[in-house]
């Protein structure tokens, strides 16, 4: 089942310089958007999620005596 969507003619010309083939589908390409949107999304909650665990990693190494005696150097 398919169905009629409006976007804007600029959209509509931004969308035609996607494409990787001229007869590739606007229902292709936009499969492909959403597949990219996905993995990004997935890869910055990857990202976000190592930042997390390697924050108090970082805290132990970088707040402790020893540095604070070079501070007043």
């Amino acid at each position: 089942m398919s169905t009629t969507i409006q976007i804007d003619e600029k959209i509509k010309a931004k969308l035609d310089e996607l494409k990787m083939h001229r007869r590739e589908s606007y229902n292709e390409l936009i499969e492909k958007l959403i597949a990219c949107i996905v993995k990004s999304e997935k890869k910055n909650h990857y990202d976000e999620f190592l930042h997390k665990i390697q924050q108090q990693k970082m805290k132990e190494l970088w707040d402790n005596k020893e540095d604070k005696i070079w501070e007043n150097a």
